[in-house]
């Protein structure tokens, strides 16, 4: 099957699951937690926390020290993905070094 055949199939296959014509699909219902927001203070504290520079924190969360530096100073506030990665640093202090994202020397 070449390409656009398969894909044009996905997408009849899809048009017919909407219209109730696909009855034999097993679908599983979750709920996502809402996305936390943290101010610059609560950031801060959860960077103290980890006991981390701005500069190691902003590498961890792959953004820059100045970036940072606005959460902190409450200027910016971060974007959905740094939200939840604060949140999972914040419920779990070890989180870091159990998924080799950072290691102590």
């Amino acid at each position: 099957m070449s390409v656009y055949d398969s894909i044009i199939n996905g997408l009849n296959e899809a048009v017919d699951y909407e219209n109730g014509k696909v009855k034999d699909v097993k679908v599983d219902h979750v709920k996502v937690a809402s996305l936390p927001r943290f101010n610059g203070e609560k950031i801060k504290k959860i960077r103290i926390k980890q006991k981390m520079t701005q500069n190691t924190f902003s590498g961890v969360l792959g953004v820059s020290r100045k970036t940072v530096e606005a959460w902190e100073s409450g200027r910016n506030i971060p974007c959905g993905p740094a939200q939840r990665m604060l949140e999972l640093m914040d419920m779990d202090k070890d989180i870091l070094e159990k998924y080799a994202i950072l290691s102590r020397q």
